[in-house]
């Protein structure tokens, strides 16, 4: 049974031993990445990942990412072609998610994949995600720990706020690093970029001397929604200056009632993105509005989380 209220324990011995029971009695776990905070499950255990679904109030053709220790383990679950595997070489353990075709032998609940024939994979640098693999000993699915299209967290505070009772355990290791969710890639049929994150599109064009397509087809990985990433108040992009009743979060030379970076920084503006999304959500006024932010590098991401987040 679900304890009322969601127990949030520090990252440390007593908090990854709790932690990792909970996932081997196919219980259900908030934990840090290097990207943002998720609710992880047992990706072999399908009434584990159905409590995923659950507890998001997530859609069931939404597929999730599983998260493994390192290459060796990916590839029991994935079949790698030249390209995956140089990009897992070049960015894991990271913020890089590849979408490969599954094999027929990998153990992974059907709800993971959606019912698809691929499997969405990568290795976690967090060291609380990678202690809580080691200490389960198994692949462990996790979409980011909010309500399903809700404003992602970055901190355990946020988990607790979206999910409640629906989490029982959360470990907490601080805000985190990149502050948005893994890139996504797809090797096969063709080099597909299936969602901006903190591995860019020109450090993918570096690696293989391509540059990846935009996938145009249904949903094939998370974060493919055309609405997410979505505060509950009214958001309007690109704005200079606020208008009636809205919070403003600025960026370099706009200034705010909260800013992404007041350097202009995209690195720190992403790390920011979530947070300032949550505060602007809990203010006192009606409507939120988000200032320009460059489209180049990782600013491609931010744009791609705010259009969602905007999107009605």
């Amino acid at each position: 049974m679900d304890a009322p209220n969601a127990c949030i324990f520090p990252y440390g011995t007593a908090g990854l031993a709790t932690a990792a029971a909970r996932i081997i009695a196919g219980g259900l776990v908030a934990v840090p990445t290097e990207t943002v905070y998720g609710l992880a499950a047992d990706a072999t255990n399908g009434a584990a990942v159905a409590g995923i679904y659950a507890a998001k109030g997530r859609p069931s053709f939404n597929p999730l990412i599983v998260h493994v220790a390192d290459l060796a383990a990916a590839e029991r679950l994935a079949v790698f072609d030249a390209d995956a595997r140089a990009l897992a070489v070049a960015f894991w353990p990271g913020p890089l998610t590849l979408v490969l075709p599954l094999r027929g032998n990998a153990g992974i609940a059907g709800l993971v994949t959606a019912g698809l024939d691929t499997i969405a994979i990568r290795v976690p640098r967090h060291r609380a995600m990678q202690a809580l693999i080691a200490a389960t000993d198994r692949p462990l699915a996790a979409p980011s720990a909010n309500a399903s299209g809700g404003i992602s967290p970055t901190c355990a505070a946020h988990v607790a706020a979206s999910l409640g009772a629906a989490v029982a355990v959360i470990l907490d290791d601080g805000p985190t690093e990149a502050g948005i969710e893994s890139t996504i890639v797809a090797t096969t049929p063709a080099l597909a970029l299936l969602r901006p994150g903190p591995v860019t599109s020109e450090a993918i064009t570096a690696l293989l001397s391509r540059v990846p397509v935009a996938h145009a087809g249904g949903i094939v990985a998370p974060g493919q929604l055309a609405s997410h990433y979505a505060p509950t108040k009214p958001l309007r992009l690109d704005a200079t200056q606020a208008g009636a009743n809205e919070w403003l979060i600025g960026f370099g030379a706009v200034a705010g009632d909260d800013t992404l970076s007041d350097d202009g920084d995209l690195i720190e503006a992403a790390a920011r993105l979530f947070g300032a999304l949550h505060r602007a959500d809990a203010s006192d006024r009606r409507m939120i509005a988000v200032a320009p932010v460059p489209h180049h590098g990782i600013g491609a991401a931010i744009n791609d989380r705010l259009a969602r987040a905007a999107h009605r």
